[in-house]
């Protein structure tokens, strides 16, 4: 059965931080070198790997993630090039698997990745579990191998959900004649999150749709995440539908800034659109009314417990045990389809650490990511944006 945990993870962080230089003091345990002299992955305290996927997809990899787990890991005690390392494919699979090799080769006891698709992550995976190092599956999970220790994510139904929630009533005011015409324009189908992203949001349009109310006009993946095949997506879908669509659930900011480009390059809109991550640019594009909402997904609390998971794996603990300190779901996930399960143990299940969304809107903005500081007022209020409301009142 699913549960809700919270704990104390500077605790947790610096217990497991002192568990592993007791175990690094005692040369009569046995499990703290290997004959060659260097430490032993499983429990003994070898290095941490942070694996991320590419720079195209989201700016938050390298503005976002990359900060947090550094000053996550620093915290704790780690230095960054000697305990712990942070690198990025930049969208290639085979410098993502050539840095997990190195991982591998610098005795890691954990990596942590991102992956750029779920069959060279599940290679990663297996590759890296043979070694015995175990591997934490951070924001996007690989279906198709043997799974990680642990994933770490929000919940990414939820997400999609999220979407429907705020965008659906946006639609559902403009009073426009049924069938209102919606596109789905979902990210990658290499990542098995654009599933579930998109599991969270068809459920309403499906629903929508059975009711007379909505028509789905377009459904399609954009392979890769790439942006700019969105744009070339999106411009063919309103030449096929002569400029007939009414509203876009984009799965995140980059599909949606696609989106809206192509709209606006049509002379339509601006429609109800959706995004998420929460981005600058995706913030912009809310209070410019080019995007109805993102969905914000507190970057800091995922690569913060993420963080603390791979710390615990680190030290040997049971992390389905241990508490951490962030609201989150421990539920389970299976490796082979990649669909979520109750609880996190069973016969391929990897444990599932999901934390929960938040629907951004200019209404709530002040109070979410700029309350948290996740974005600032100053990157937000450039250039056009400076003069909205939103700016003008929020700015000095």
């Amino acid at each position: 059965m699913a549960s809700k945990r919270k704990g104390f993870t500077w605790i947790a962080l610096f217990a497991a931080l002192g568990l592993v230089m007791a175990a690094c003091g005692d040369d009569d345990d046995g499990g703290t070198a290997e004959s060659d002299g260097t430490e032993s992955p499983a429990g003994g305290g070898g290095s941490i790997w942070v694996l991320l996927p590419d720079t195209e997809s989201s700016d938050r990899w390298e503005e976002d993630d990359r900060r947090y787990f550094a000053e996550n890991f620093e915290a704790a005690g780690l230095a960054e090039g000697e305990d712990f390392t942070i690198v990025n494919a930049e969208n290639d699979p085979a410098t993502q698997q050539s840095q997990a090799e190195q991982a591998i080769n610098d005795g890691a006891s954990v990596i942590v990745l991102t992956s750029l698709d779920t069959g060279s992550g599940a290679t990663i995976i297996d590759q890296a579990t043979e070694a015995d190092v175990q591997v934490l599956e951070y924001d996007r999970f690989n279906t198709g191998g043997a799974g990680g220790a642990a994933y770490v994510s929000f919940d990414n139904v939820k997400v999609g959900a999220t979407m429907a929630e705020v965008v659906g009533p946006v639609i559902d005011g403009l009073g426009l004649p049924a069938p209102v015409r919606v596109v789905e324009l979902n990210g990658g189908e290499e990542d098995n999150n654009s599933f579930l992203f998109k599991s969270g949001y068809d459920a309403t349009v499906q629903e929508r749709v059975s009711a007379g109310d909505w028509e789905l006009v377009a459904d399609q993946h954009v392979p890769g995440w790439d942006n700019q095949e969105a744009l070339t997506i999106m411009e063919q879908i309103l030449v096929d539908q002569n400029n007939g669509v009414d509203a876009v659930f984009a799965a995140n900011d980059g599909l949606a800034a696609s989106a809206a480009n192509a709209i606006e390059a049509a002379g339509i809109g601006p429609l109800p659109i959706s995004g998420q991550d929460a981005t600058a640019e995706g913030m912009q594009n809310v209070l410019l009314g080019r995007q109805t909402m993102s969905v914000y997904k507190p970057i800091q609390d995922e690569a913060g417990l993420a963080s603390a998971v791979a710390l615990a794996l680190r030290a040997g603990e049971d992390i389905l045990t241990t508490d951490f300190d962030y609201d989150y779901e421990l539920i389970g996930i299976e490796a082979e389809t990649g669909q979520p399960t109750e609880t996190p143990e069973g016969d391929g299940v990897v444990p599932y650490f999901g934390l929960v969304p938040i629907g951004v809107t200019e209404e709530n903005m002040a109070d979410t990511v700029i309350a948290d500081g996740f974005r600032t007022v100053e990157e937000i209020c450039t250039g056009d944006v400076a003069a909205t409301t939103w700016c003008t009142e929020n700015a000095g």
